[in-house]
C-alpha cells in the first residue's frame, strides 16, 4: 500500500451527499484539537493534505482522501464547547448518518491525547465502536510531550481507564517526530488488505 500517493477527494456536509462505498475506508475520529489532521498528514508523508485548523471545531465536513486502494475518511472533531447547539446537531446527523450507511469500513482510528484521561466524548465514541463491532485501534497522539517514564505510566493508566474494552489496541504516536507511524501504517495496510479480500 503506497501512502505517498494520496489526494483530497471531496468534502461532504450532509450524509445524504456521500456516494456509495466503492473502496475500503479508514476512518479517523477524535475530539477537536487532538491532532487528527496532523496525524493524517504524517501518515501520508504530507505537510498539509489535511488542513490543520487554528480554530478547534472548524472542520464541519466529512473529508475523503483517496489512496490507490482505499480512502482515508476524516470525521469532524467532536466535543468543542463553543460550537452552537444547532451545529452540534448537524455534526451528529452527519457522522451518525455516515456511520449508519453500509460502508466498506476497513478500520477506525480513534484518536486520543496520550497525556490525558480519555474525555467523556472519547469514551462514548470508543463504547459505540466497541459495541457496534467496528475494527478499531486507538492512536495516542502527543507522546513526544511525555518522557519515557511518563509514557510507561500513562500506558498502565490507560489500560485501567479502558478496562471495559480488554482487547483494544493502543498505538502511542507523535506527529512531530514520527514515532509510532510505521506501526499504524502497518495495521492500516493489513486492515485494508483484509477488507479487500472480504469484498471480492
Amino acid at each position: 500500500m503506497n501512502f505517498h500517493i494520496a489526494e483530497f477527494r471531496a468534502a461532504y456536509g450532509k450524509s445524504s451527499q456521500i456516494p456509495p462505498s466503492d473502496l475500503p475506508e479508514v476512518i479517523f475520529s477524535g475530539k477537536s484539537n487532538v491532532g487528527k489532521s496532523s496525524l493524517i498528514n504524517k501518515l501520508l508523508y504530507r505537510k498539509q493534505i489535511a488542513r490543520v485548523s487554528a480554530k478547534p471545531g472548524k472542520t464541519a465536513t466529512i473529508n475523503f482522501f483517496s489512496l490507490q486502494d482505499a480512502y482515508f475518511v476524516d470525521l469532524p472533531g467532536y466535543g468543542y464547547a463553543k460550537v452552537s447547539q444547532a451545529e452540534k446537531q448537524r455534526w451528529a446527523e452527519l457522522v451518525e448518518g455516515y456511520l449508519s450507511q453500509e460502508r466498506n469500513t476497513a478500520l477506525v482510528v480513534q484518536i486520543c491525547d496520550m497525556r490525558h484521561q480519555p474525555t467523556a466524548d472519547d469514551m462514548t465514541m470508543i463504547d459505540y465502536l466497541y459495541r457496534s463491532g467496528y475494527p478499531f485501534i486507538i492512536a495516542l497522539t502527543k507522546m513526544d510531550k511525555l518522557k519515557k517514564t511518563q509514557q510507561q505510566k500513562r500506558m498502565e493508566e490507560l489500560k485501567e481507564e479502558l478496562s471495559d474494552y480488554p482487547d483494544v489496541r493502543l498505538f502511542p504516536c507523535s506527529s512531530e517526530d514520527g514515532s509510532g507511524m510505521d506501526e499504524i501504517r502497518q495495521i492500516i495496510e493489513e486492515s485494508v488488505t483484509a477488507c479487500t479480500a472480504e469484498t471480492e
